[in-house]
């Protein structure tokens, strides 16, 4: 089974799981990916912080991790 992340996982956690996550993060406009505080905000919290809808790039990340 692939690794799955929600919206509580921590951008620190999914980078560790698999360092492609960061090109859809960028991708999506969170562009901060390696700013240290953001390791420890969730995807919910950060998606929040950009104005993103965090159902949408959640969605793109598990598509991601299920291919891989």
């Amino acid at each position: 089974m692939a690794a799955q992340v929600t919206k509580k996982t921590l951008i620190g956690e999914m980078l560790q799981m698999d360092m492609g996550i960061a090109a859809i993060l960028m991708g999506a406009g969170m562009h901060c990916v390696g700013c240290p505080s953001s390791a420890m905000e969730s995807l919910e919290e950060a998606c929040m912080v950009h104005g993103m809808d965090a159902d949408s790039v959640l969605k793109a990340i598990n598509d991601y991790l299920a291919q891989q």
